[in-house]
């Protein structure tokens, strides 16, 4: 429950949101802003560790998994226990593992502190937005929403082209100090400025049994599939299905689940919004990756001049965000929605269309393409799923938020660390194997394309919006 919302006036109500509102957008620009900039600074990381480009896939994958494992325990430690507690306390790790990050001597220690990150920025990202809902009122819930989403794609924005000054002129190791300094502001500014506590599911116990079948299973899945196409791949995904279904039947039964998998049985517009965010996710987080490789190696871009170019698609998304959350508050989500992934696939069809001739001014037109067409589907999907459960669940919607997109990603990236696997194998990206490379982008990019097309059945049907 909102401790301090009993006696609050309609002066003190707006103040406590824009605190929240404050905080929550500081917050939610650090781990994007961090992880576009990582992406530029790949070839840099590639060259000072010798890494293959597997290896180079798991920088990213290892903070994802390790995000999408523990979001949902975490959004409900912070629904039973307070959700600025986690926040703070994500924050802190978050901003500890970063600044050790900055010592890694090889590439498997970096992977290790990345886990690490991943488990502290899980601990933000389920509770920011579970926040800004129990703040907000369902009327001025949209507008809120997409300003926080604005924040991510303005993270994002910054990310590649600072990201690719900083890897340029003072090594990828800057990249992990500005992000320690943002994350020591953040700190500093969640302390201060956010007042009050929410623990809408205080006094309910933790579902230990639940929460051990559910981050096991998510990593037997996601290590399994990065294996691919390897004999052991089958055994480790077998054994994370046989898992997953355990951990569903054991979360049904249970009197307080860690997850409340009842919501997808009964809330049709909770559970097309969460498949449709999973499907978009899994069909557009790679092309970043992609496309900063193709860029830096194949049009021989510096790190700076791609991080320019990779920023159109980002600032699109920040520019239309806010646009797209308010329009959301008085016209159904699922129409604004569908129309930004149906966007989104055509952006990416004529992404599929790159090779050695393709023009820079064609590549930004397409980023900024799908930018909008995210901004379309994002805000407005959100909008949609946390106004689709009860007050007491606003933890759990978050963390499903957060874990749908957060597994979308980590699908995206598998999907592209399988076709690496076969198509390039576990070598350095040279001139040599260029060719090989633009193969693996074009097969990727077709399986992202047919996604984005599957995801629009499920954004177009399901159902009208229920305001609380």
């Amino acid at each position: 429950m909102d401790l301090n919302s009993y006696y609050m006036t309609p002066i003190e109500d707006r103040k406590m949101e824009r605190s929240a509102l404050t905080v929550a957008t500081v917050t939610s620009f650090l781990g994007p802003f961090m992880l576009s900039a990582v992406n530029v600074a790949l070839p840099a990381i590639q060259k000072d560790f010798k890494a293959n480009a597997v290896e180079l896939s798991w920088i990213a994958t290892s903070y994802l998994l390790a995000t999408a494992v523990c979001l949902v325990p975490m959004g409900r430690l912070a629904d039973i226990h307070g959700r600025k507690k986690v926040f703070v306390s994500g924050l802190i790790l978050f901003t500890l593992a970063t600044f050790l990050t900055i010592f890694s001597g090889s590439i498997k220690s970096l992977i290790f502190l990345r886990v690490f990150q991943g488990c502290g920025a899980a601990m933000t990202v389920t509770t920011g937005m579970a926040i800004l809902t129990s703040v907000f009122a369902p009327h001025r819930r949209g507008k809120a929403i997409g300003i926080y989403v604005s924040a991510v794609y303005i993270g994002l924005s910054v990310g590649p082209f600072g990201g690719g000054i900083m890897a340029q002129h003072f090594g990828w190791r800057s990249i992990f100090m500005v992000s320690t300094a943002i994350g020591l502001f953040s700190i500093w500014i969640t302390i201060k400025y956010l007042k009050g506590e929410w623990a809408d599911a205080a006094g309910e116990p933790f579902d230990i049994t639940g929460s051990l079948l559910y981050c096991v299973a998510l990593l037997l899945l996601v290590y399994g599939a990065t294996l691919l196409p390897h004999g052991v791949a089958a055994c480790l995904i077998f054994t994370g299905f046989v898992l997953l279904a355990a951990f569903v039947r054991h979360e049904i039964r249970t009197a307080h689940p860690v997850f409340e998998v009842r919501l997808f049985n009964k809330n049709k517009l909770f559970a097309f919004s969460s498949f449709a965010a999973l499907i978009h996710y899994a069909a557009t987080f790679a092309v970043t990756f992609l496309m900063s490789l193709y860029l830096q190696y194949i049009k021989g871009m510096s790190p700076q001049a791609a991080g320019m170019l990779l920023v159109a698609q980002p600032v699109c998304m920040a520019i239309f965000s806010p646009v797209a959350g308010k329009i959301s508050d008085r016209i159904e989500p699922r129409m604004i929605a569908s129309c930004g992934m149906a966007l989104t696939a055509l952006g990416l069809i004529f992404l599929t269309m790159l090779d050695f001739s393709s023009s820079p001014c064609f590549i930004a037109g397409t980023l900024a393409m799908l930018g909008i067409g995210f901004a379309f589907f994002s805000s407005p999907n959100m909008n949609a799923i946390m106004g689709s459960v009860s007050k007491r669940y606003y933890g759990t919607a978050s963390g499903t938020v957060a874990t749908m997109r957060l597994i979308g990603q980590m699908m995206s990236m598998s999907m592209v660390t399988v076709v690496f696997s076969i198509i390039i194998g576990k070598t350095v990206i040279t001139d040599a194997n260029y060719g090989r490379f633009l193969e693996s982008m074009g097969i990727s990019l077709n399986i992202f394309t047919i996604l984005c097309i599957m995801g629009i059945f499920f954004s177009l049907f399901r159902g009208s919006m229920r305001r609380e």
